[in-house]
């Protein structure tokens, strides 16, 4: 698909509704749009309370792309926002274990207050809401601190990440592990037609990972996003590197939740893909695969807190299975009533391959890992892609393992939603 971005300047919501999206109509093919009732859309919570929850929507066949108002019986408006793949998402308010909730659906101008732009500058990506920054893709390959060996730099990675109050907690190119890059997804042991490219330590240069190039980049009243591929190439082939993996990004931020406690949120997805007719054997190993660098100022042991869905920390969750873990610290100048601590949620999606997945949680550096050749030798084979899902909550304050385990079950199993 042709850059989309290449086409057109992608800094307001409304003006990217003007000009991208048309209105959605829900018309039967068989009688003529004047005799239609308003169609509705009904949304379930489950089993759990909900507040604040993502809702995935898919529309029915034929609908065109946009951005709807979703109205209740008390006349409040949610913008409803479908791309073109005919999925959609909205924010739904609160809504207790058991329920449901009907909306009728409407036409919408692409307003609804602050939502997502997207904005590619130069070789960088930002997603912002409301002129705040969510986070910044990095493609191209970025500057490199003085004194740092050539073969460090690379890009395809995303640094800086923010909380809502405007914090960074993430770290880029850290003095001992040079090759550590905010979020990054390499693997580290690995056979490729008899060689053993790492991908991860650029320091050895038996592997790296690449940049290709930048897809769709998008914003709206609800989400906004962008798609990036890159190349992990075996260096160690010779006397010409060969690649052995193509790999999609797929990010989307959704508007900054603001309720009991403010979020940020966006979702990231890996489809990894076989570059030749040989597969990419991955030997059991204790990291490799999505990584997290937390800001530098959390290095040492007593300097960065760890805590995963099963209650364990640093002491004791090492080489553990979970279904998401909090990295967090101290930051100067934290958001009021935060304490001065900020940190990150990294939620893992059950139908990632071996959940819940194994974690590094190293003894002291804040570095985190998911880590799925922990648990022994698997490899990605021709034809069969690698997907793997992971939902990013940052905020200020401490952790609260219950608060965290509810937007869990709002990822792993979100309220369900169907069009009438």
């Amino acid at each position: 698909m042709k850059d989309l971005t290449s086409r057109f300047q992608i800094s307001d919501c409304r003006g990217l509704a003007a000009v991208c999206l048309v209105a959605l109509v829900f018309a039967s093919r068989a009688a003529p749009a004047a005799a239609q009732t308003p169609k509705t859309l009904t949304v379930s919570a489950g089993e759990f309370d909900r507040r604040d929850a993502v809702v995935p929507v898919v529309v029915p066949e034929g609908s065109a792309l946009g951005v709807w108002t979703l109205r209740d019986d008390a006349g409040k408006p949610t913008p409803l926002q479908v791309g073109p793949t005919g999925r959609g998402s909205f924010i739904l308010g609160e809504l207790k274990s058991g329920q449901s909730r009907v909306f009728r659906l409407e036409r919408s101008d692409g307003g609804g207050g602050a939502g997502v732009d997207a904005a590619r500058q130069r070789g960088t990506i930002r997603l912002t809401s409301g002129g705040k920054d969510i986070l910044h893709y990095q493609g191209e390959k970025t500057p490199l601190p003085p004194g740092f060996e050539p073969k460090f730099q690379r890009g395809g990675y995303l640094h800086p990440l923010f909380t809502p109050s405007g914090k960074t907690i993430t770290d880029d190119y850290p003095p001992k592990h040079k090759h550590h890059h905010g979020v990054w997804s390499p693997w580290t042991k690995t056979e490729f037609e008899g060689r053993h490219p790492d991908f991860w330590n650029m320091g050895d240069s038996t592997g790296t990972v690449e940049f290709v190039n930048f897809g769709p980049a998008w914003g709206g009243p609800v989400a906004g996003g962008f798609s990036a591929t890159h190349r992990f190439v075996d260096l160690s082939a010779k006397p010409d590197p060969k690649p052995a993996l193509n790999e999609t990004w797929n990010v989307v931020a959704y508007r900054p939740i603001r309720g009991k406690v403010p979020y940020n949120v966006f979702d990231w997805t890996s489809t990894q893909t076989c570059a030749a007719s040989s597969p990419l054997v991955l030997p059991k190993y204790y990291y490799g695969g999505l990584g997290f660098r937390g800001r530098r100022e959390w290095d040492g042991k007593d300097n960065c807190t760890f805590l995963t869905s099963e209650g364990r920390d640093r002491s004791n969750g090492n080489e553990t299975r979970g279904k998401w873990c909090y990295v967090g610290g101290k930051v100067e100048g934290g958001a009021a009533g935060s304490g001065d601590v900020a940190g990150v949620a990294i939620l893992c999606h059950p139908d990632n391959f071996r959940f819940p997945q194994p974690m590094r949680l190293h003894p002291d550096e804040p570095f985190f890992c998911f880590a799925p050749s922990q648990l022994g030798d698997w490899s990605i084979e021709p034809g069969k892609p690698y997907v793997a899902k992971y939902r990013f909550v940052t905020f200020d304050g401490p952790p609260d393992k219950d608060e965290i385990e509810r937007l869990w079950n709002d990822y792993a199993n979100p309220p369900k939603a169907t069009v009438q």
